[in-house]
């Protein structure tokens, strides 16, 4: 059997935290393909991020900043 190597702390959290920038930045922009829009969802999903946007106090009051296209709006002006 083939001997597993695992990456070091330091480099796996550096590459977590260059992934993070990397999405947000994406998303910042507007633009995340939808599969990047995915990948976001389960990066923060995988790392427990839950939050309630209503809160004044909770960073998720943000994303209410960010205008994600709508599908639906394309399919009513169809």
């Amino acid at each position: 059997m083939a001997k597993r190597i695992r990456a070091k702390d330091e480099v796996l959290g550096e590459l977590h935290l260059h992934l993070a920038k990397h999405l947000l930045d994406r998303l910042k922009t507007g633009e995340a393909t939808p599969q990047e829009l995915q990948a976001a969802i389960k990066f923060l999903k995988d790392n427990n991020v839950t939050g309630e946007p209503d809160d004044p106090d909770s960073p998720m009051k943000d994303i209410k900043a960010i205008v994600l296209p709508s599908f639906e709006d394309e399919a009513l002006e169809d």
